[in-house]
């Protein structure tokens, strides 16, 4: 199974991105996606920080076990748009 490392960048430059050496083994792109949104909720929900004012700017840089880029999760992607819930 892949493995994925979900950094976290919470500001700009080198500085803003805490790097996950660890990683999770996930099936596929998709499943990283929904890892990542999961993770997502939890910390806002859980985490106070003097680092961190407004986790809505926060992001995952995932990437694949080579580095490579493969998605960016905007925090902001765990909340649903209200018109959308009326569909």
């Amino acid at each position: 199974m892949p493995r994925y490392f979900f950094h976290l960048r919470h500001r700009p430059g080198p500085a803003g991105l805490a790097v996950d050496e660890e990683g999770d083994e996930l099936a596929d792109v998709n499943a990283a996606r929904e890892h990542a949104l999961y993770v997502a909720r939890d910390t806002i929900a859980r985490t106070r920080t003097d680092t961190v004012r407004d986790w809505m700017v926060c992001s995952f840089e995932i990437t694949d076990e080579a580095g490579q880029p493969v998605l960016t999760v905007p925090f902001s992607d765990t909340v649903t748009d209200r018109d959308d819930d009326e569909d």
